[in-house]
């Protein structure tokens, strides 16, 4: 009899790990609270209390070939980076390829979900679950898979004095669109990605906008050489080899440089204290200009609140301010989950390779999508469920508790380096990495070196080309055959949406031909030289015998 898992939420997350326990053979059953799939991603007028969020006009930092899941590549027209609604669509498509939709039980939330009696023989769970008619029911499962994701709890920072202001106070959370703040005079506190997004958006119908920040942030944008997806150049194998050679300081250097080029971060009052590569850049293509334009003024760290003036560290002030918006991060809880496996330093979720809690004598509940990282979330997530699913399965072992806690506090002392908060220190892993370390559990990591001996064409776009997560489906458990045809033709998908106009052909004449015609002109005039062919003072241009004067 199949072992039964239950995956909470019907996000990205969720619905990958109920397609990864079918290929396991194990029996999902999925409770979404929600009337619908697609999580975070799915736009939604009002905001329901204890559920992610976003706003109308939500575009993706990360490109379509880079954040795919691994055996189902997005529709070729779709754009390359691509608009909220496009991302529902494309779950949506996945969903009904792989015919996930009867798995799930909608407008239905977990209450809580607690270890059975006999727990370290069984490994079993007791989930309490209520429905649209408000009923308990109770369910036994096998494994837990959590994907309820990590933004559902806003951070707002108390500041002096906000009893004091009398007007709008709201989180990234609550932001929906531009209508409430047309014609105000606003500061935006934070300059994450959501904090930069809001304050370009903002700045096109507000009065002014200041946008406020502690730390400064390093911004790029998502295009790179020839207008190309960043990601795809530069998330790279070989990249990130030569990254990990060379000191740190050297390539923050290289980054700082690049960067500068198209902004001096300096100049606009952007350029924080750390480095390029010690942490996520914010992907933002507007921000400058909206700073160099004048309609968006750089802050430095709110102070205080005096009325509807507002205090900054630098000792300025900005007066008659009609609405404040915090975008300063979320908490993670699970407020359905045994407090017993909140054993950080904070009394937050301690997670071996940012999946398993290692205080638990029998590794069936995962943790999904609980990281932050500077490359695309869904591939990783989904190789997180691919390596979860097969150990709840009993396919794969995880090594005893005390290696598994050695192993997560070298990790967090190694992210201490870049993020001196503990908390944002345990929730980093570096890319490229941590998959292929996940892949490596699984046996699906990319033997680079047999397919450059084997299928050359093949193992250079692995080794040289963008990390997409195709190449983890070309051997091992879950072998798609479509992969490698996917890696070959992931260009032309990158080119499809932009070709909607036919452009005149040019004859061009290229480099190589005026070096060759350059050559043999010379040659020739050589020749002609030595026969005496041609007038002297061609003889003194060429060979310098004399002057010509």
């Amino acid at each position: 009899m199949a072992k039964r898992v239950a995956v909470i939420g019907a996000g990205c997350s969720g619905l990958v790990c109920i397609k990864c326990c079918l290929d396991e053979g194990l029996e999902p059953v999925c409770f979404e609270s929600s009337d619908n799939i697609g999580g975070l991603w799915r736009f939604k007028e009002t905001q329901e209390k204890e559920r992610t969020s976003i706003y109308r006009s939500l575009i993706v930092n990360t490109s379509k070939e880079m954040m795919c899941f691994s055996d189902f590549p997005m529709p070729d027209h779709f754009p390359n980076y691509m608009h909220n609604s496009l991302v529902v669509q494309y779950f949506t498509l996945y969903t009904e390829h792989f015919d996930l939709l009867r798995y799930i039980h909608f407008q239905t939330t977990v209450r809580s979900v607690r270890q059975r009696p006999d727990f370290s023989a069984s490994g079993q769970w007791d989930i309490v679950t209520t429905g649209r008619d408000g009923r308990e029911k109770k369910h036994v499962f096998d494994g837990v898979l959590v994907c309820t994701g990590q933004y559902t709890q806003p951070i707002t920072p108390a500041f002096p004095g906000v009893d004091s202001f009398q007007g709008m106070i709201a989180h990234s959370y609550d932001y929906k669109d531009p209508d409430l703040y047309r014609g105000k005079r606003l500061v935006i506190v934070g300059i994450g990605n959501s904090g930069g997004d809001i304050a370009v958006e903002l700045s096109r119908v507000c009065e002014k906008t200041f946008l406020s920040t502690r730390t400064g942030a390093w911004i790029t944008g998502r295009m790179l050489n020839r207008g190309l997806p960043m990601d795809m150049m530069l998330v790279r194998r070989n990249l990130d080899l030569i990254f990990s050679l060379l000191p740190r300081a050297v390539i923050n250097w290289i980054g700082a440089r690049m960067l500068n080029q198209k902004h001096d971060h300096k100049l606009y009052g952007l350029q924080p204290k750390y480095g390029v590569f010690d942490q996520r850049p914010i992907i933002n293509d507007d921000l400058p200009g909206r700073i160099l334009v004048g309609e968006l003024v750089m802050k430095p760290n709110l102070q205080k609140f005096q009325g509807s003036t507002l205090m900054f560290n630098d000792g300025t002030a900005e007066e008659n301010i009609d609405a404040v918006i915090f975008c300063t991060g979320f908490n993670s809880t699970f407020p359905f989950l045994p407090s017993s496996l909140n054993s950080g330093p904070d009394g937050e979720l301690t997670l071996y390779r940012r999946i398993f809690p290692p205080s638990l004598e029998r590794p069936t509940l995962g943790i999904m999508g609980l990281f932050q990282t500077k490359g695309a979330i869904m591939p990783a997530v989904e190789l997180q469920a691919r390596w979860a699913t097969r150990v709840i399965k009993g396919l794969n072992r995880l090594p005893s508790a005390v290696k598994m806690h050695k192993v997560i506090e070298k990790e967090r002392r190694a992210n201490l380096k870049c993020y001196p908060c503990p908390k944002q220190a345990a929730l980093q892993v570096p890319y490229i990495p941590y998959l292929d370390t996940i892949a490596k559990e699984v046996g699906v990591c990319p033997n680079i070196f047999w397919l450059l001996l084997t299928d050359p064409a093949l193992g250079l776009r692995v080794l040289f080309g963008p990390c997409t997560p195709y190449q983890f489906r070309l051997s091992g458990p879950g072998h798609w055959r479509g992969a490698r045809q996917a890696i070959l033709t992931q260009w032309d998908r990158v080119a499809k949406p932009m070709k909607t106009r036919p452009i005149p052909e040019t004859k061009s004449i290229s480099l190589l031909y005026w070096l060759g015609l350059a050559g043999g002109a010379a040659v020739i005039c050589i020749i002609m030289v030595k026969q005496k062919k041609i007038p002297h003072f061609l003889d003194t241009l060429i060979f310098h015998r004399q002057p010509l004067y």
